[in-house]
C-alpha cells in the first residue's frame, strides 16, 4: 500500500504537465506575423512607415530650429535693450539671426534709412508699422513651413491603417470561405493583420498630432513676441524722435526713460 502513494502521486503530476499550457512565447511573435501578412498590410505599413520617418524628420527639425530661435530671441533682446544706438544693433544683427526679432527689426531699420539716410526724425511712422508687419507675417510664414504636413499625417494615418483593417478583415472572412469551418487557423492571419495595421496607423498619427499642435502653439507665442517687439522698437523711435536734441539713431535710450 506504502508503494502506491509515489506512484500515485507520479502520475497525478504527469497529468499535471500534461494538461498545463504550453509556455508563452516571449519571442518575435510581431515579427512572424508580419512575415505572414500580405502584400496589402505590407504595402499599408511600408506607406505608414513612410509617413513615420518623415514626420519624425520634421518634428526633430523645427524643434532644434524652434529652440535656436527662443534662445537667441532673448539674447537679442538683451542687446537691444542695453543698446545705446539702434546703429550698435544693426551692426551685431547677424549674430541673433535665427531669432524672428531680428527679421522685425532689420526690416523697420532698413526704411527709417531709406527715409532719412540713418539720422533725423522718421518721416512715416505708419510705413515702419507696416515694415514691422511685413516681415512679422514673413518670418511666421517661415516657421509654419512644413507644419502642414504634420497636420496631413495626423489627419490621414489612422484612415490609412483603417483600410488594412478592412482589408485584414476581407482577408478573414475570405479564410473562413475557405476552410469551411470557423476555427482559428482560418481567421488568424486576417485577423492579425488589422490589428497590426490598426496599431502602425495610430502610432503614425499620435505623435504628428501632438507635434502640431505643440508647434503651432509656439508660432502663436513667437507672432505675439514679433508684435510686441515691433511696437516697443517703434515707440522707442517715436520717443527718441520728440524728445529735445536726441537722435532717433539713439532709440534704445528710449526704452530706459
Amino acid at each position: 500500500m506504502t508503494h502506491l502513494i509515489p506512484v500515485t502521486a507520479l502520475l497525478f503530476f504527469q497529468d499535471v504537465s500534461a494538461s498545463a499550457p504550453p509556455p508563452v512565447s516571449n519571442g518575435n511573435d510581431i515579427m512572424v506575423m508580419l512575415r505572414n501578412s500580405g502584400p496589402v498590410a505590407m504595402a499599408v505599413l511600408g506607406a505608414l512607415l513612410f509617413g513615420s520617418l518623415f514626420s519624425w524628420a520634421i518634428i526633430l527639425g523645427k524643434w532644434g530650429s524652434f529652440k535656436r530661435a527662443r534662445g537667441q530671441s532673448r539674447r537679442f533682446l538683451r542687446a537691444f535693450r542695453k543698446a545705446t544706438r539702434l546703429q550698435e544693433i544693426a551692426t551685431v544683427s547677424e549674430q541673433f539671426k535665427p531669432s524672428p526679432l531680428v527679421n522685425v527689426f532689420d526690416e523697420v531699420y532698413e526704411t527709417y534709412r531709406r527715409q532719412t539716410g540713418g539720422y533725423g526724425p522718421p518721416r512715416n511712422i505708419t510705413a515702419l508699422e507696416r515694415a514691422a508687419q511685413t516681415a512679422s507675417s514673413e518670418s511666421l510664414t517661415a516657421m509654419e513651413q512644413r507644419l502642414t504636413w504634420l497636420a496631413s499625417i495626423g489627419a490621414i494615418s489612422p484612415f490609412v491603417g483603417l483600410f488594412g483593417t478592412v482589408m485584414g478583415i476581407v482577408k478573414a472572412f475570405v479564410g473562413l470561405g475557405t476552410e469551411g469551418t470557423a476555427t482559428l487557423r482560418a481567421v488568424a492571419p486576417g485577423v492579425a493583420e488589422a490589428l497590426i495595421t490598426t496599431a502602425a496607423g495610430l502610432l503614425v498619427a499620435i505623435p504628428a498630432v501632438i507635434a502640431y499642435n505643440q508647434f503651432t502653439a509656439s508660432c502663436r507665442d513667437f507672432a505675439a513676441r514679433m508684435d510686441d517687439f515691433a511696437r516697443e522698437l517703434l515707440n522707442s523711435m517715436e520717443e527718441a524722435a520728440l524728445g529735445p536734441n536726441q537722435d532717433p539713431g539713439e532709440a534704445g535710450r528710449g526704452l530706459h526713460k
